[in-house]
């Protein structure tokens, strides 16, 4: 059976450079894996490779939909699946890279796998819920994922909660992760992860590519994308890490400052939650991300035959 290789990692932990390494080893094209970066527009804050990086290395699964279109974990598995076996059938390496879990899950063991609890969004629900009441909630499920909607009281604050959660967490109704079945996938999935070990490092990285970020102008680039495009704050799109906090920023609910420190810290808990469901997927090896020749060992390991 082919296989196609998948590397994951927490967010800023160096994935996307070994990969452009490895790329620059083995006829690789890369998948991505990031929820974020299937949107137009949404290139700063999302990391995403640069136009020079993506004309030599083939990339996959990258400016997809505009903001204000919703994209699934179900959409991924079929685009995913479709992206592996083209590149296969070119006679090259299919390389998947990122750190949305749930996308890897939805790939690798289909869509009955529901997200873990996201203490952040709940504390938001329930703040929303305390100043509009449960059953203005509903209202707001009914618009985002009717199906459960129809099945949940209007007063059942927990299944409320809970679906509203998973929507605004994976941009996919809870109602289509506990319905859709999967087929088996058509080619073997050989997956490793980066993982640092220096967790002080890892906050120390991604506290200076926000500043990064900041400097290429992220808040312009939302700037402009809401003078473009009919946003709003509850679209998956805005709910991106780094996106949600500009936001506010530009909504006048806290300054610069304030900005940056609500980027890095929420950052730090999307990393936090990453290495929770990296440590909880089998088969996955892991790799050293402080390995000066990760790239030539790891090259090694997915040269065909």
């Amino acid at each position: 059976m082919t296989t196609a290789y998948c590397l994951l990692g927490p967010t800023a932990s160096g994935k996307s450079r070994l990969a452009l390494e490895l790329a620059a080893r083995l006829p690789i094209e890369i998948v991505s894996v990031d929820s974020a970066q299937v949107y137009r527009g949404m290139d700063i804050g999302t990391a995403k490779p640069s136009r020079a990086e993506r004309e030599r290395f083939p990339h996959h699964l990258i400016d997809l939909v505009e903001p204000i279109e919703s994209y699934s974990a179900g959409r991924f598995r079929t685009d995913a699946i479709r992206a592996v076996e083209d590149i296969v059938a070119r006679g090259n390496l299919p390389l998947l890279v990122g750190g949305t879990m749930l996308y890897f899950r939805a790939l690798a063991a289909g869509l009955d796998s529901l997200p873990l609890a996201d203490p952040e969004i709940r504390s938001a629900i329930d703040l929303d819920a305390k100043a509009r009441g449960w059953p203005a909630l509903h209202a707001d499920l009914a618009h985002l994922d009717p199906k459960a909607a129809q099945r949940i009281a209007p007063n059942d604050a927990q299944r409320i909660q809970r679906a509203l959660e998973v929507v605004r967490r994976t941009g996919t109704p809870i109602s289509a992760l506990q319905t859709a079945g999967s087929a088996p996938l058509p080619f073997e999935l050989k997956t490793f992860a980066i993982l640092p070990g220096d967790r002080a490092d890892l906050h120390r990285r991604i506290a200076a590519r926000l500043d990064a970020m900041m400097k290429a102008g992220l808040i312009d680039e939302l700037r402009a994308l809401r003078k473009r495009y009919k946003l709003s704050a509850e679209m998956p799109s805005m709910r991106c890490v780094g996106y949600r906090q500009a936001w506010g920023y530009l909504e006048g609910e806290y300054g610069v400052v304030d900005m940056r420190e609500k980027a890095v810290a929420a950052t730090r808990q999307l990393a936090k939650r990453q290495f929770t469901w990296l440590r909880s997927l089998k088969e996955v090896e892991p790799l050293d991300a402080d390995d000066p020749l990760l790239a030539e060992r790891l090259a090694r390991r997915i040269t065909p035959a």
